[in-house]
Order: structure tokens, then sequence, then C-alpha cells
């Protein structure tokens, strides 16, 4: 039986910016834990604290108590050593925790060579094992750059799985899974549990947080607001904040009125920013999609939807021109210059230059592209982004506040098709509502073409002109929103 004590935890800079504020939890066998809140609200830094992950720039106090020793106390040294044998992390970014010149079945078996000595062979077999339980049987001879961002996160799902260390703490698990996989990826969460295994999770998703169960904790700002059974937070919550979580589902949004509906699913003439015909697309043997018809047009919203890994991010791609395709035609009316059509990345660290602050690149932008600061003042201030942070590497950030700075730099270069892949993935709710009610805004105001790639159909649902489903038979089908 191992447990995790965490008591009064303060994390705080150098300087002496107080980060997380006097937090205590604790969480065992059978007794899981999940912590929900705004992005930047210190959750993952609670878990890399437990991890003994946190940047040397960062100081903590308080005790982390693993069976009664207090990890804090420990050596750098004896705290790795613990890494995958006791405690197992999967990481929010699966991209850069994978080894992108490693096949995938490699990375996987090699957990079991490197921490149980398990013959190659039989490591291998192993490793096809776990990758079959998480919906990647096929998947064992790719790279990690030709994964989708939801199917690099299930591989390291099954490396933390083959691990089986009785520790394990779960950093956003679902970001950029659709519904079915978040419900498998929930059941093997609860499966681990039911081994007896001490789980921490990191989410933004209400849903897995009341699948998994356990005990809730809701963070804002460094502070950990109520926590208590999953059931009776999320279903009467006593935080205001946490109110506003919840009613920001968007089940729970109204639907909106679509001042441009339409019963066509092509063209609408000069409204057109980009026409694709006929479009197919395979990689090796394996077709994503073929004989696709899409049209995106100033001033609509089109979302495409699909299972994880079925093309959708491939859609965008070719339709930017940044990938090539085997079948029929992509026409950009207008000769517009390539800037004109921007992309918001599902994985926003490869959008970003790790050793720059974010202030740095957003002066270089607006040097090079005229753009007034105060114009970016009232960009960050409408997504909610604090002045601060520009002083930061984007390491130093959140996921969700990185998310934010790229959608910002997007919308100042005055894009006429914005293709968001998974935009808002990793944001609390509060947050996602936010953005996507910015998007929206941005779509009516500038006469805006917004593709939007999401597994969420509940918000295609309330915000879409159109949808396009990209299903398993491998097949594209268009809808237009009803008037």
């Amino acid at each position: 039986m191992h447990d995790i004590r965490i008591e009064n935890l303060t994390v705080r800079t150098q300087g002496g910016t107080v980060l997380v504020d006097d937090v205590s939890l604790a969480f065992g066998p059978n007794r899981p834990v999940c912590l929900i809140g705004e992005t930047g609200s210190g959750k993952s830094l609670i878990m890399h604290a437990v991890m003994g992950s946190l940047p040397d720039s960062l100081v903590c106090e308080g005790k982390i108590l693993f069976d009664g020793v207090d990890l804090l106390t420990q050596t750098a040294d004896a705290r790795r050593a613990l890494w995958g044998r006791k405690i197992a992390l999967l990481p929010q970014e699966p991209w850069l925790a994978l080894d992108p010149t490693m096949r995938v079945q490699g990375q996987v078996a090699e957990v079991y060579t490197a921490l149980h000595g398990v013959p190659a062979r039989e490591a291998g077999q192993k490793a096809d094992g776990e990758l079959s339980a998480v919906g990647l049987a096929h998947a064992g001879n790719a790279y990690p750059f030709e994964l989708s961002g939801g199917m690099a996160q299930r591989v390291s799902i099954a490396m933390a799985h083959a691990g089986g260390s009785p520790v394990m703490l779960a950093d956003e698990p679902t970001k950029g899974l659709d519904r079915a996989l978040c419900k498998v990826v929930g059941e093997l969460l609860c499966f681990e549990v039911a081994l007896g295994r001490a789980m921490m999770v990191i989410t933004h998703d209400l849903e897995l947080a009341e699948q998994v169960g356990g005990t809730v904790g809701v963070m804002r700002r460094g502070r950990l607001l109520e926590a208590g059974a999953a059931a009776d937070i999320l279903s009467a919550p006593s935080d205001p904040y946490t109110r506003d979580l919840v009613a920001s589902l968007p089940r729970n949004w109204p639907v909106r009125d679509h001042p441009h509906p339409r019963n066509d699913v092509t063209s609408s003439g000069d409204k057109a920013v980009v026409t694709g015909r006929g479009i197919g697309k395979s990689f090796g043997e394996r077709q994503l999609f073929s004989g696709l018809d899409i049209t995106l047009n100033r001033g609509e919203i089109t979302v495409v939807l699909g299972p994880s890994g079925s093309g959708k991010s491939t859609l965008g791609n070719i339709l930017l021109g940044l990938m090539p395709f085997q079948e029929g035609t992509v026409e950009r009316p207008g000769n517009l210059p390539a800037m004109r059509y921007q992309k918001i990345y599902q994985d926003p660290p490869s959008a970003f230059i790790a050793h720059q602050t974010l202030g740095q690149g957003f002066d270089d932008l607006r040097r090079l592209h005229g753009i007034d600061m105060a114009r970016q003042t009232a960009m960050m201030e409408s997504l909610g982004l604090d002045r601060g942070l520009l002083a930061r590497p984007p390491s130093a950030i959140s996921g969700g506040e990185l998310q934010r700075f790229a959608i910002a730099r997007s919308l100042l270069l005055d894009p006429v098709m914005l293709f968001a892949d998974e935009a808002t993935s990793r944001l609390d709710p509060v947050s996602q509502k936010r953005v996507i009610d910015l998007l929206v805004a941005q779509v009516r105001e500038r006469d805006l073409a917004l593709l939007l790639v999401t597994h969420d159909e509940v918000l295609a649902e309330r915000i879409a002109d159109r949808i396009i489903r990209i299903d398993n038979a491998r097949t594209a089908t268009t809808q237009a929103k009803a008037a």
C-alpha cells in the first residue's frame, strides 16, 4: 500500500512570487484525486512537485510524504531513482516526451527491458499488447512525428502502464482525444486504480473527473478552493468559481443563432478563401479520406469531427498548403500571401522558439509586420493573459496559457483563414468558452473563415455553420448547419 500526503505545499519563484499557496491533499490505493481548475492555477506544479521534476528556479516548502518519507528532503538522485519504478508520470506534452528517432513499439518495449529486465523478444510482444489496449495496434512501426496528438498521448499511456509503478501521475491524459477514446482512457485509469495504484489526475475534462471518482480538488490562482467527493463537487459545488466551471461546459452553452446558414456545402462565390475538390490523402497503404469537397468562406465556421488519427489535422494542413495530397485540387482565390492563412497548433510548444522569451517573440512580430503595441495589449487582455508572462520562455508557463498566446499571435496577423487544430483541448471550461467566444466574434467581425478541429460534438453543434465528419470508414461527409 502506497500513500502520498501533501501537507501545506507552497511553490514560489526565487524572487518570492507564490505560484502554489499552502495546498494539502492525500491520495492512495482506491483513493484517487483529480485536480481541476483554470489553466495556470498551479495544478501541474503540484504534480511535478510530487514527481520531483520542478525547475531548479522554483522553491518548494511544506511536505510531500510517500509512505511516511518526506520526498522534499531527498536528494535529486534519490528522487530520480523512483521515476518509472515507484512513480510514473503521464506528461501533458507527449510530443516532447517521446523519442522522435525511435519507432513507437520500440519505445514501449524499452520500458520492459530497462525497468523489468524482460528479454527483447518478450518485451516486444508485451509492447504490442499495450498498444492494442489503447487502440494503436496498427501504429507500432510509426515514428512519433507520424502520429496525431491524440495518438501520441495514448502511446504515453501505454508506456506508463508498462512501467507498473505503484503511483501514477496523469497530466491531462485525455487532451486531444475524441469522446469515445476519453471514455476508454478513463476506463484504463479506473482499472489502474482497481489494481491498487495511487492515482493523481490533472484534467480539464470534468467528465473524466466524474468517471475516475475519488476526491476532486478545485484550483484557482495557486489556491485550493474546495475539495471533496467527486459526485458532490461536480453536482453541487459550493464555491462560485466551481459553479462557473461547471456552467461553462459546452453542453450548458446556449444554442447560438447562425447568421449565415446555408443549404449548400461548397462555394459561396467571392466569399471563398480556399476550395478543395475531390481531395484524397493516404499514408502508404492507409487511406485517411478520399473524394472530399470543401470550401471555406469568409464569416463562416467549419468544424471537422472524427476519431483521433482519422485525418482531421491532415485535412487542415492540406488546405493551408502545408502537406501534399494524392487526389483532387486546392485553390486559394485572390492570390493572397501565405501569411494570411494561419494555423493554431495542437501542441503549442512546437510553434514557439524554446530559448526565446514570449516578449522577444512578440516584439519581433510587431516590428516585422508593423503591429501597434496597443493591439497586442488589447488582444492579450481579451484572452486573459497577464502582461508579466511576456518575460518568460514558453516552458515557464502552462500549456493553456501558451495556447492562448498562439491564438493571439495568429489573430494579430489579420488572417483571412484560421485553422485552429484542437485550439481549446488544453483549456479549462471557463477559458475554453472565453477563447471560443473570442474566435466566434473574430469570425463575425473580421469576416474570417475559421476551420476548427475538435473532438467535442457538443461544441461543434453549438458554434458551427458547417460540420465535416471523417469517420472510421475513412470517408468524409459534409453537413450544412440547419437554418
